[in-house]
């Protein structure tokens, strides 16, 4: 059988860290690639379209676009650069030829950047390098671009592979250089390197039909789309195919609808082949991982294996004294219901039924990874609990195993004793110390994943705000022993009732308060910090008794102490075991399991 080759269509996906400038890039192409018009307002990262994504600045869902360039159309794949969305990147590498490996020409190459060009090198993929931001003061792109070929090397890259092309650019400014001396304006060296670079997709365009679902949409119109690529054949609109399950089961199903992808939009077709990255729709459950195929033929395609979850943690039906005051949807039927729904889109997230029919075990790639589906539940109008995030442990030859992870951070040399003096109890094995640049130190460790937790928090608060740590999943390794918890006990409210600033007053030499006065408060509801490390009643709604007899200075105004706001990751850090996060569109409360004083007492005596 000859082989096809489609030389109008190239697939690439664009792999980074973090904030390294892949949507930026992405941004720059779409508009030197004319998709917009001329007086169309275009808003920053175009890409990054759900409320979340544009908060934080991260690219939580891998995206499609395409454009146009010479008559070649270029189908770009968006891809996340946060460890906790591995799930998305690994998936999405099976759909194109090449990858965009972008990398920042001050911070060079990071963990995120090692795990994300592993999983290329792994599906056999030779990658264009893209150092970007070089206009930036204090670029140093000869020295990354060594970092670089040292990373690939590392990783078993072969000759083919480390004789990648390069190209200079700086994506918030638009233009991009073969060399760094040259002279250039716009993106075009970038668009000459994709073009001559990317391998044209190839396979046999007159045998049945593949097409592997690497991605699910949903739209209230037309309901799942399924997308994907197509490695083999041709499909049409209306045509009568077959979807073969994960399991090998065999359906007939029908396509009603075929879209490609034009600049931000779907563009509908009649038909589609090979090389096409198509969204089918009319396949009411289809599901990440499927193949499309021809009824005559039908042959599945081999899936990537997506790494498993590292941590889990409860969702709970709410049964706080203030429990339907808020949320939309409170029964255990909407939350199992919406959980069910995400496992859809979500391929690292793991959802199990327990012991009790209000409570669900979610388990998924990190803190991020969860916190992030928490905050969406939240605005969607849900109300629920969760619990303290636990680890995810293995068992290998009689052997109790636990995920480790390769944590890297930048700090200015005078944090540095505070900072390894913290991770010294959470079990953290240094694995290399380099001075980085303008009097950053690079400090690199294996830690249990179990010592990550809460360690965020206070991480920020011990370097001022000017740390910066990032973390990847390294491997699984033998239990490391105990690990403290956290080091300070909860101030817990001893009644309900409202905060008064005089009970504020009296409670704040006992700790850090989370809450102002006229806050609506419950027994068993926790506070604040304590400076201590056991736990303290505390009378947060206590009124000052007046009496009879007046002295001068007595009644000047109280002074509070700024309270802390605990946000949904702060919360989720410092929550202890015996504790929920309770979680509704307008709140994020911390309380103790046991609301009741007395019973409480009992149960840590029992302990």
């Amino acid at each position: 059988m000859n082989l096809f080759t489609r030389n109008d269509i190239r697939n690439v996906a664009i792999i980074a860290h973090v904030d390294h400038g892949k949507t930026t890039l992405v941004d720059a192409l779409l508009k030197q690639s004319n998709v917009f018009r001329e007086n169309e307002k275009v808003q920053e990262r175009v890409m990054d379209s759900n409320d979340l994504e544009k908060e934080r600045g991260i690219t939580i869902l891998s995206k499609n676009t395409a454009i146009v360039h010479d008559g070649i159309k270029i189908n770009i794949v968006d891809t996340p650069g946060h460890a906790d969305f591995g799930g998305e990147v690994e998936r999405v590498l099976k759909m194109v030829d090449s990858v965009l490996l972008v990398v920042d020409a001050y911070e060079g190459p990071m963990p995120q950047t090692k795990f994300v060009l592993k999983k290329a090198l792994e599906l056999n993929l030779n990658p264009i390098v893209v150092i970007n931001k070089i206009d930036r003061p204090d670029a140093r792109p000869a020295e990354v671009l060594d970092e670089v070929f040292d990373l690939f090397i590392e990783l078993g890259a072969n000759d083919e592979q480390l004789d990648f092309p390069l190209v200079y650019c700086s994506a918030k400014a638009g233009f991009a250089k073969k060399e760094l001396e040259d002279d250039s304006k716009t993106m075009e060296p970038l668009f000459d390197a994709i073009i001559k670079n990317v391998p044209a997709p190839e396979g046999h365009l007159n045998m049945p039909l593949q097409l592997l679902i690497t991605t699910v949409d949903y739209n209230e119109y037309v309901g799942k789309i399924g997308i994907g690529k197509i490695e083999r054949g041709s499909i049409d609109k209306n045509e009568q195919v077959v979807l073969i399950r994960k399991d090998g089961k065999v359906e007939n199903v029908k396509v009603s609808n075929l879209y490609v992808y034009s600049g931000l939009k779907k563009q509908e077709v009649n038909e589609a082949k090979l090389g096409d990255i198509v969204a089918v729709s009319g396949i009411p459950d289809i599901n990440i991982g499927e193949t499309i195929a021809d009824p005559s033929d039908p042959e599945a395609l081999p899936f990537v294996d997506i790494d498993e979850p590292t941590l889990s943690m409860n969702f709970m039906v709410n049964n706080s004294p203030f429990a339907g005051r808020d949320g939309e949807y409170v029964t255990s039927r909407h939350l199992r219901d919406r959980l069910m729904k995400e496992l859809e889109t979500n391929v690292s997230l793991r959802v199990e039924e327990t012991d009790s029919p209000d409570c669900l075990k979610v388990s998924g790639r990190g803190e991020l990874h969860l916190s992030i589906l928490i905050e969406t539940m939240r605005r969607e109008g849900f109300e629920f609990q969760v619990s303290k995030a636990t680890v995810i442990f293995k068992e290998k030859n009689g052997k109790k195993l636990e995920p480790i992870e390769y944590l890297t951070i930048d700090v200015p040399e005078e944090f540095m004793g505070i900072v390894m003096e913290k991770l010294g109890p959470r079990k953290a094995e240094m694995v290399n110390m380099t001075s980085a640049v303008n009097g950053y130190t690079r400090l690199e460790f294996k830690i249990p994943a179990r010592g990550l937790i809460g360690f965020r928090n206070e991480f920020m608060t011990d370097t001022k705000g000017n740390g910066i740590m990032n973390h990847v999943l390294s491997g699984y390794e033998e239990y490391k022993g105990e690990i403290p918890e956290r080091t300070r006990g909860s101030l817990v409210a001893f009644e309900d009732g409202v905060t008064i600033t005089y009970g504020l007053f009296n409670a704040q030499e006992r700790g850090i308060l989370f809450l102002e006065p006229g806050v609506d408060v419950y027994e068993g509801m926790v506070v604040g910090e304590c400076s201590r490390a056991d736990d303290i009643e505390v009378n947060v709604c206590k009124k000052k008794h007046l009496t009879n007899t007046r002295s001068s200075g007595a009644d000047e105004a109280l002074k509070l102490i700024p309270v802390k706001h605990m946000s949904l990751e702060q919360s989720l850090e410092f929550v202890a075991a015996d504790e929920l996060v309770e979680i509704t569109p307008k709140r994020i409360t911390i309380r103790k399991k046991i609301l009741d004083t007395d019973l409480r007492k009992k149960a840590s005596r029992r302990k």
